[in-house]
């Protein structure tokens, strides 16, 4: 009897979850220097690639009986640094609107994870710490319709190339006025040739991104 209550109970939280939409909240990193604790963390959640975001840092101490309050001028003597593996960057850290909650500006540019290390000293106290936070996801996990992030590079790859051919096709034609035209002629169809590939090609993959 005890045990299909609990499967009934069960199957009513599940159903209250679905149908009043809740969805699951990324939690910041935490750490604990001496009596502080420094929440980090995004913004907005989950991060996209290419979309404008913040890392967000919250310090709080311990004042007792379950009493917290924010750090002011944290980042006096505190640097934030982002790593990507090998390339790293100090943040520009800025003040945010309640006492001991800061954050730093950021387009992240890939996908993948990335850490935050705090170095210096918190009112005295020594500070060495790092921490990674939520991984940085592809837009197309929202996105509608979804994009080609490669497209667009395709597209500029092959009109660069396009302006190359039509600038050899120029030279070529200059320098025919003044030499021999006989074998002018067949070099002139091949850069054509070239041409029309090109714009083809360019063609094709504009079809492919409408779809």
């Amino acid at each position: 009897m005890v045990c299909t209550s609990v499967k009934i109970l069960v199957v009513m939280v599940c159903m209250t979850l679905l149908f009043t939409g809740i969805t699951p909240v990324f939690a910041h990193e935490s750490m604990t220097v001496d009596k502080y604790n420094i929440e980090i963390g995004w913004k907005e959640e989950p991060p996209l690639v290419g979309q404008q975001n913040s890392i967000t840092f919250e310090f709080t101490t311990d004042e007792g009986k379950g009493v917290s309050s924010g750090v002011v001028n944290a980042f006096k003597d505190l640097t934030a640094t982002i790593k990507s593996g090998s390339v790293s960057k100090q943040l520009d850290i800025l003040s945010g609107e309640k006492t001991g909650q800061y954050y730093a500006k950021i387009i992240p540019t890939q996908i993948g994870s990335l850490t935050i290390e705090l170095t210096g000293t918190l009112e005295g106290v020594k500070v060495n710490k790092q921490v990674e936070i939520e991984d940085v996801a592809n837009i197309n996990e929202i996105a509608f319709p979804p994009t080609d992030t490669t497209g667009s590079s395709d597209i500029a790859k092959i009109k660069n190339t396009l302006g190359q051919l039509q600038q050899d096709v120029s030279q070529l034609s200059d320098g025919g006025q003044t030499g021999r035209t006989s074998g002018k002629s067949y070099d002139y169809a091949i850069f054509a040739m070239g041409i029309g590939a090109a714009g083809i090609i360019l063609a094709v993959i504009s079809l492919v991104k409408r779809k």
